[in-house]
């Protein structure tokens, strides 16, 4: 049986979560590894998945299917599964993932693990380990149906980048009319060099910034490291920064290899959003601030003095 792998793109280049999804699909050791794009993809993009792992790449390229309707898609995943035989549908935690897997397990009669955090135990039937609580626990949960879906935490696996090139073949599903009765209007889309649910690394900024115009600090920091840049709440609700950068129980949920926080106090709120990072830097003058007690490495310390000089010796050690 295949692995099939949905692959999500942004303006026509496909996101580093879904190349994780197939380098986690590739881990798995149950080949043949299919990955499926729908919608407008150049076909040397789509071969760079081999790369991460796929021995083939679906392209299902109908002009339709760049909407990113929820239950057009959902339709196109159920018939892919079906005719390509797979056991087992792999992809990245997302918005989008989250609406059409959850619709997807219906179509398919499959069980679904959310959040998943490693690969699969199949010493004893099909076996999961899922963040649960907003990442302050984990749950292990057995899948028992013939076909399974997983959706991925970032970080669930390391990016594979040294395979072959994958073919690219035609996909052609029976587009339901009826999917489409949802009519997108306008998006509004995040900006940033960097979108902050695919980055590596996070810089991000509390009210001890002092106000907006402070906001450079937080920018040069993250140029220098090449991160994204976020905030907590209070900062997105004061409207220094817009919503689309507030990570925490409310907002965004990252999972970086590194997320630096600065002037932000560490209200379990926010925890919530960032807990699942690899490691975790605080900076804050406030020796007593509760973030300190989750965070591998802190620097007490005021950030207009400390985020400078840090910033300096990152860009002089280039």
């Amino acid at each position: 049986m295949s692995i099939l792998v949905f692959v999500e793109g942004d303006q026509g280049k496909i996101k580093n979560s879904s190349r994780e999804a197939v380098s986690y699909a590739a881990a798995m050791e149950q080949s043949p590894v299919v990955a499926l794009a729908l919608g407008s993809f150049q076909a040397t993009e789509l071969e760079t998945l081999g790369t991460n792992g796929a021995d083939k790449v679906l392209h299902a390229s109908s002009a339709q299917l760049d909407q990113g309707i929820i239950q057009a898609y959902a339709s196109v995943w159920a018939q892919a599964l079906e005719q390509s035989d797979a056991d087992t549908l792999v992809l990245a935690k997302s918005a989008l993932g989250d609406a059409v897997a959850a619709r997807v397990s219906v179509l398919s009669n499959a069980s679904i693990g959310s959040n998943v955090v490693e690969l699969p135990d199949t010493s004893d039937g099909f076996k999961v380990k899922r963040s649960i609580y907003s990442g302050k626990a984990f749950a292990h949960m057995k899948l028992n149906s013939d076909r399974r879906i997983l959706t991925l935490n970032k970080n669930a696996i390391e990016l594979k980048t040294d395979g072959e090139s994958a073919q690219v073949e035609q996909f052609n599903p029976e587009l339901n009319q009826q999917d489409f009765k949802v009519t997108i209007t306008s998006t509004d889309r995040a900006t940033g060099e960097i979108l902050l649910p695919e980055a590596d690394i996070v810089v991000s900024g509390g009210r001890g910034l002092k106000g907006p115009e402070n906001w450079h600090l937080i920018e040069d920091l993250a140029l220098a490291l090449g991160a994204a840049t976020s905030c907590s709440k209070p900062v997105s609700d004061m409207e220094w920064r817009p919503h689309h950068e507030h990570v925490g129980q409310t907002g965004l949920k990252v999972s970086p290899s590194l997320y630096i926080a600065i002037g932000i106090s560490g209200a379990i709120q926010h925890l919530a959003g960032v807990n699942s990072s690899k490691v975790i830097v605080v900076i804050n003058k406030d020796p007593e601030a509760p973030f300190f007690k989750a965070a591998d490495y802190g620097i007490v310390g005021d950030a207009f003095e400390v985020v400078p000089k840090l910033t300096a010796a990152i860009n002089s050690s280039k």
